[in-house]
């Protein structure tokens, strides 16, 4: 489902070019999860942001189902990442000034993509009901977490993306939204990239990828 092939990616600095990534190869079958570790710098968010077309490889190339990123214009990169795409941060980035309930569907709706039946799903299996008249700023950092991936997920996407979703909560509260998340997958066609640092949380998904120097050092299943 996602084939990315010897992409490269640099910045220009004062001191030079920057090469953050230097030919990575990495795939990921429809359905599946792989945990994209390594150091900091070593290229894991730059990867992840290249995959959400948020930014342009210099060379190689990123394939998502028939799509081929680099050959698509920002207008078709925008269209692309609202109805194919899910994006989940560290920082949640809820829109303060909509409750609970709008921020579910808002991705949802802009792909035209809102079904209520599977927000109803959603809100049930991710303990929201009590909280869809509250603002984010009512909301503990696990319960907005949580609205974050239940916005994620409403439209369905085909590729779910996770900067550290996690690494702002404590290690229980970490593992209950991880969970959430594994098993509400288990229920869409979502395959799913997840960047992160902590080897326990990367060892509940299908496959483990390691960026060192801006390469891949290793990839395994477990």
């Amino acid at each position: 489902m996602l084939d990315v092939q010897a992409v490269c990616k640099s910045y220009a600095t004062p001191q030079g070019p920057l090469r953050v990534l230097q030919g990575v190869d990495l795939q990921l079958e429809q359905g599946g999860s792989l945990a994209l570790m390594g150091e900091s710098g070593s290229g894991k968010s730059t990867l992840l942001h290249l995959i959400a077309g948020l930014d342009k490889v210099d060379r190689g190339s990123i394939r998502i189902g028939d799509r081929q990123l680099e050959r698509m214009n920002e207008n078709q990169l925008a269209n692309w990442r609202r109805t194919e795409v899910g994006l989940v941060f560290q920082q949640f980035n809820l829109i303060g000034s909509l409750r609970v309930e709008d921020n579910l569907s808002f991705q949802a709706r802009l792909a035209g993509r809102f079904d209520e039946r599977w927000q109803a799903q959603l809100v049930e299996r991710l303990g929201l009901g009590d909280l869809l008249r509250r603002y984010p700023e009512q909301l503990s950092g696990g319960q907005q977490q949580r609205v974050a991936l239940g916005r994620a997920l409403a439209g369905k996407p085909r590729l779910l993306l996770a900067d550290e979703p996690t690494g702002s909560l404590d290690e229980a509260t970490s593992d209950d939204v991880l969970q959430l998340l594994l098993e509400l997958l288990v229920d869409t066609p979502t395959s799913l990239l997840m960047v992160t640092h902590s080897q326990r949380v990367a060892s509940r998904l299908g496959r483990i990828a390691v960026l060192h120097g801006g390469r891949l050092a290793g990839a395994g299943e477990h």
